[in-house]
């Protein structure tokens, strides 16, 4: 399969399509999930284009890295999150339903389970207050 650039990502990352956006580089943007399985659950989009892991550019996935690494950190800081989950999914039998690289940063709570993927769409004023108090902990 090849990579799709009308994917929805690709549309965000080109401004076609808002977002709530915690923080944006040259490498990557971050954003929060607007079907969040937890509270707190945040997107790491490199902007490089890849269908995912798979075919990515081992240097995109060098450098997306470090990224995923803080904001799983501040994603946990500004949720008081018991833990995190990272999630990346490779073709519909993995579970992959955006064919543009992603990962999922994902807050963890004791005694809560984490929601379906892509069920429940989240309060916008919610998700901008998150995406708020996230970014302020990068």
């Amino acid at each position: 399969m090849t990579y799709d650039p009308a994917n929805i990502f690709a549309k965000i990352l080109r401004g076609e399509i808002p977002a709530h956006k915690v923080y944006e580089d040259e490498t990557a943007l971050v954003m929060m999930d607007i079907f969040p399985q937890s509270r707190g659950h945040t997107l790491v989009i490199p902007k490089s284009a890849s269908r995912n892991l798979l075919d990515a550019d081992p240097a995109v996935l060098s450098a997306v890295m470090p990224l995923v690494q803080r904001v799983a950190t501040a994603a946990k800081a500004a949720t008081d999150a018991d833990g995190i989950r990272v999630a990346q999914f490779n073709e519909a039998a993995a579970g992959q339903t955006v064919y543009h690289l992603h990962f999922h940063v994902i807050p963890m709570f004791e005694g809560v389970e984490m929601g379906a993927h892509g069920r429940n769409q989240a309060d916008n004023d919610e998700l901008a207050a998150l995406a708020g108090k996230i970014a302020a902990q990068l």
